[in-house]
């Protein structure tokens, strides 16, 4: 179990001398679901995706784009601006461990980044984009990967700023590449997103609660040191539901009212699940609820995508 951990990159995995279990590790292939789900739902979004190989061809090359290359150098550069942080809350981590090396760790970082961004400008070309809508969006998600995690902005020190900025890199990027690969990405479905993406800072926070002891030692104003472990518990459970049920009357607004039934019974689980583990005690309790109650958050990310690219309203504005 410890050596499943360790290649998925959660804390308290085993350690590793192998080079490539400690890449993998670095790459935390456990935070690439939301990304490869998010290509999903922007593609059923579209409202243009069709069952051909040409099209599961290139939404796989999304997925991986998204996922493993672009995401992977996003946790990879995270954890070299983290390796001091590393030192004091997780020392078995492959950088402050010194099980991979400093230059080891930085060609990574490059190799993936530059993987990711020559894979994001092939998708343009097979799509016909005049212009590289899939390369701009790699290249703005990467550097807001960069300036997330580097000084002097490392928008990780604030607690609002950064898991913002999180959540929509977890949410609304890859959903605006998934529509834009098979549809036409709108300003209104870009700005329903973003909105949904508050419910994702929600979800950033409990990354927060492990990292608590490293975060005051260093002066990281995150929202678990700032307000608490309680009440950063509230903060987070609240995001997540609010921002939820005001994309439910989103779908009834725009009239598609089963998607809305079905995204409230998607959130009431949700709800149950963060009073059993989330509010009770986020630090011992938070691999326990995410994967009992994330699920259902994306199950609803994928209706409201379905009920958008179905919605006459949303194609006219």
């Amino acid at each position: 179990m410890s050596d499943a951990r360790q290649l998925l990159g959660i804390k308290g995995g085993s350690e590793t001398k192998n080079i490539w279990k400690l890449r993998l590790q670095l790459m935390k292939p456990i935070t690439w679901i939301p990304l490869i789900w998010g290509v999903v739902c922007g593609a059923a979004a579209s409202g243009n995706y069709q069952w051909e190989l040409n099209n599961i061809l290139a939404s796989l090359a999304c997925m991986l784009m998204s996922g493993p290359l672009l995401t992977g150098y996003t946790q990879t550069i995270n954890d070299y601006f983290d390796r001091e942080i590393d030192a004091i809350n997780e020392p078995n981590r492959p950088i402050p461990s010194g099980a991979i090396s400093i230059p080891q760790v930085k060609f990574q970082i490059w190799f993936l980044l530059l993987l990711g961004l020559g894979v994001a400008y092939g998708l343009d070309l097979w799509a016909g984009h005049s212009t590289p809508t899939l390369f701009l969006l790699a290249l703005g998600g990467s550097l807001v990967s960069y300036i997330y995690s580097a000084p002097p902005l490392k928008l990780k020190q604030n607690g609002w700023l950064g898991n913002y900025a999180l959540g929509a890199s977890y949410i609304a990027l890859p959903w605006w590449a998934g529509q834009a690969l098979f549809g036409n990405l709108t300003w209104i479905t870009a700005l329903l997103t973003l909105a949904y993406s508050l419910a994702g800072l929600g979800i950033a926070v409990i990354n927060d609660f492990k990292s608590v002891e490293g975060d005051k030692e260093l002066g990281l104003d995150s929202l678990p040191v700032v307000f608490g472990i309680k009440k950063a518990s509230w903060i987070s459970a609240g995001m997540i539901d609010i921002f939820q049920i005001l994309m439910v009357i989103v779908l009834v607004l725009i009239g598609q009212h089963l998607a809305s039934v079905i995204l409230v019974l998607l959130i009431i689980p949700q709800v149950t699940f963060q009073d059993i583990w989330l509010l009770r005690d986020p630090l011992e309790f938070d691999v326990k609820y995410q994967a009992s109650a994330q699920p259902f958050l994306i199950l609803g990310m994928l209706v409201t995508a379905l009920a958008i690219g179905h919605s006459s309203l949303i194609t006219v504005l």
